[in-house]
């Protein structure tokens, strides 16, 4: 009989995902055997599998919803759907950069009730069981895509007077204004649930304001997981951010 799996909460598991597969990953690009848009196919591939069998064997009961697998049944009725993202930023991993990073969160009738996300290259895990406040003096900074502003981002940038720091992948943005080295991340190009899920869930648990370019609250697991827009900041500018994005520039 195989034994058991030994029992993990929910953030214990999900931070423990997050550093094994970007373990994973990491050995991926050992010494530069694999080059090219080919390290990202086999990243997303591995970490994939890897993930969705970890995730059978401890929580099989569960949905799951991830960038890398086939949304398969109505996995928006579930009350408990982990949402990962295997690799987020694989351009970025792919060009060897440190902008890239591990999503695994699990919500709970439509909100991050675990998350953890991982900076593998910067040998880093956020954890919303564990990760401190952000505080601190504001930076006056903003993270932005590494090919620059969007129209909202660019806005909040001019009213609120923001240097735009460049940054990869959606996870490395995030965890940068959870770190304290940004003061926001404003996004509306359009994301998916997997691509900022754990992000939110680990900033709300650090105190930032998480929520829709209007105010709304975020909900996830919904029927289509595309997600156009999303801030996450800290709460002493919130309120300027959303009026910055609410008014025509």
């Amino acid at each position: 009989m195989r034994p058991s799996p030994p029992a993990m909460s929910d953030a214990e598991l999900a931070a423990a995902i997050a550093e094994g597969a970007g373990e994973i990953l990491l050995g991926i690009r050992h010494r530069d055997l694999l080059t090219g848009p080919l390290v990202g196919d086999v990243g997303d591939a591995l970490a994939q599998a890897w993930i969705s069998t970890v995730l059978r064997r401890h929580r099989g009961r569960d949905a799951v919803l991830s960038e890398e697998a086939e949304d398969v049944g109505d996995r928006s009725r579930a009350g408990r759907v982990w949402i990962i993202d295997p690799l987020d930023g694989t351009s970025e991993f792919a060009m060897g950069t440190s902008d890239w990073a591990v999503h695994v969160a699990l919500a709970v009738d439509g909100t991050p009730a675990a998350a953890a996300v991982s900076l593998p290259a910067k040998n880093e895990v956020f954890r919303s069981d564990d990760v401190p406040a952000t505080h601190g003096p504001l930076t006056g900074r903003l993270a932005v895509s590494r090919y620059g502003h969007s129209y909202h981002s660019a806005a909040v940038a001019d009213r609120l007077g923001m240097d735009a720091i460049r940054i990869g992948s959606a996870g490395a943005k995030a965890m940068a204004v959870v770190r304290g080295d940004v003061d926001a991340y404003v996004h509306s190009g359009g994301q998916y649930e997997w691509d900022n899920c754990a992000p939110v869930g680990v900033a709300l648990a650090a105190g930032l304001h998480c929520s829709r370019l209007d105010g709304r609250q975020i909900v996830y697991n919904n029927p289509q997981p595309y997600m156009p827009d999303f801030v996450i900041c800290r709460t002493e500018i919130a309120d300027a951010v959303l009026e910055a994005v609410a008014t025509p520039w």
